[in-house]
């Protein structure tokens, strides 16, 4: 077993810890943005355990739990965790429920999508996330060395692709990038905003850092999954790690109660308030 391998298990024992610290505060302070950031954690963990078994063996319901919440989800939950804390408004409440309801319809679909699954293409040695899509290349456009690919018909028209484990069209590919921008702009965004707010009120620098090194993380996570796509899949594991820990420190340096701290109305992202 290769370190790069050894990497994702890692970050599901960080992710782990990090998810009982978070729901511990929700048990005790009884705020929905901890439960919120509590299962977007869990989610971040399952598909960090999911890629690491998967690194070493195929199972179609670990994939399952790999594209779901790894894949899908967590980004969402994580970033709603964020506005449910900064907004404290009653829309927030249809934007739970409409979250709640996309991510039960996206599970619905991932499980239309298994028996289409095709199983043969997978390999151990290449990280899932490079082999999970199957993807139509342009006109023009060759082929990754070592690709399998196949002729088949996609919206009408004959295309040459790149085999995947999700065939071309699946439906659940389709919601995906609408979970991970709606939790890019929230978890990002809202740390980035937090963390202006205290500089500019000179308060609370812990949590000035803490917002920044949150933001950081999820940036670092994004950055290391594009990386993949062009074909660098040596740096995911790592990406993941280095994100889950820069995540965890930031939430346990924004809880930690400052000597001359100054109680201000403001509320943060990384806040255990």
């Amino acid at each position: 077993m290769s370190f790069n391998t050894i990497l994702p298990f890692i970050s599901t024992a960080v992710m782990l810890v990090f998810t009982i610290s978070v729901l511990q505060r929700y048990v005790v302070r009884r705020q929905a943005h901890f439960l919120f950031w509590g299962i977007g954690l869990a989610m971040f963990g399952a598909g960090s355990f999911a890629e690491a078994y998967l690194a070493l063996a195929w199972n179609k319901w670990v994939f399952f739990a790999w594209y779901l919440f790894g894949a899908a989800l967590n980004a969402a939950w994580l970033g709603h965790g964020t506005l449910s804390l900064l907004v404290r408004k009653r829309w927030v409440h249809v934007v739970t429920a409409l979250l709640v309801i996309g991510s039960l319809f996206a599970g619905y679909l991932m499980l239309q999508a298994m028996p289409k699954l095709d199983e043969s293409i997978f390999t151990t040695s290449k990280p899932v996330s490079e082999q999970y899509g199957t993807k139509a290349l342009d006109a023009g456009e060759s082929a990754p060395e070592g690709a399998q690919t196949i002729s088949t018909t996609y919206r009408g028209e004959e295309v040459t692709a790149v085999r995947g484990l999700l065939p071309l069209g699946t439906s659940v590919r389709l919601t995906t990038p609408f979970f991970n921008i709606y939790g890019l702009l929230t978890l990002v965004g809202g740390a980035i905003y937090s963390a202006f707010l205290f500089w500019r009120k000179r308060v609370m620098p812990n949590r000035v850092i803490a917002n920044v090194l949150i933001a950081a993380g999820a940036l670092l996570i994004g950055f290391a999954s594009t990386l993949t796509r062009l074909g660098y899949g040596e740096y995911l594991y790592l990406g993941e790690l280095l994100s889950a820990i820069l995540m965890y420190i930031g939430f346990q340096l924004a809880a930690k109660p400052q000597p001359q701290e100054i109680v201000e109305t403001v509320s943060v992202p990384a806040s255990a308030d």
